[in-house]
């Protein structure tokens, strides 16, 4: 098992951004594409809350200028339905108002604009160390770990690549364990407006147990799963 690159966690994430300003928009999300899956793009408050509260991001990069609403309400609204997901402010702010009302929201990371390449690299690396709970091998069972990074199954010996859907699922579980996983919630984290039928999702379902354990995600007839670890 060779080092962890963190950025790599990110590969299979969607990631949402909001700047006002489009050229800096583009600019950013541009950025953000070399390292994410999936980079959504919106211009005010109001957007931004619509979407983080319809559809299931993994990071929210947000500037605080921005129309309707500012950006720290629309994080302090944020938090209220979602606690966990990282988010790293963006702003021309350094006034330590901003600076505290920032850090009682539990962002991950306040970047003052104009910030350089590495200073996002950095905050990039904070947001993947969260999202893998700060340790790049999470042990499922006795016999078998995960890399977030890699991507990977280590199974006693053997090395079992994932596919970005099966890793992309998997993650989702690992951070739900012993919880009840709807198929709805899966089809919003999973697809967003596709909705494919449910065998798809089974048939990713079906590929993990082969790969980990077939007793390692537990059928809930008719309401989804549930992920034993």
């Amino acid at each position: 098992m060779s080092e962890c690159n963190l950025l790599d966690v990110l590969s299979n994430k969607k990631v949402l951004c909001v700047e006002d300003e489009a050229c800096i928009l583009n600019n950013i999300m541009e950025s953000l594409e070399l390292f994410f899956g999936k980079v959504v793009g919106v211009k005010d408050g109001l957007e931004a809350l619509d979407e983080a509260k319809s559809n299931l991001y993994d990071v929210i990069m947000l500037d605080i200028s921005i129309p309707h609403i500012d950006g720290l309400e629309v994080v302090k609204r944020i938090r209220e339905f979602d606690k966990k997901v990282p988010i790293i402010i963006l702003s021309a702010h350094t006034e330590q108002e901003y600076l505290w009302r920032a850090v009682e929201l539990k962002i991950t990371r306040y970047l003052v604009k104009p910030y350089d390449k590495s200073m996002l690299i950095k905050a990039l690396e904070d947001v993947a160390l969260e999202i893998m709970g700060h340790t790049p091998l999470f042990q499922i069972t006795s016999e078998c770990k995960y890399d977030f990074c890699k991507k990977t199954i280590f199974h006693q010996s053997e090395v079992i690549h994932l596919s970005k859907s099966e890793s992309r699922l998997l993650e989702y579980f690992l951070k739900r364990p012993n919880q009840t996983v709807t198929y709805e919630q899966l089809f919003d984290y999973m697809w967003e407006f596709e909705q494919p039928s449910k065998e798809a999702l089974k048939s990713i379902v079906k590929e993990l147990r082969k790969k980990i354990d077939n007793n390692f995600i537990k059928n809930l007839y008719g309401v989804g799963y549930l992920c034993e670890i």
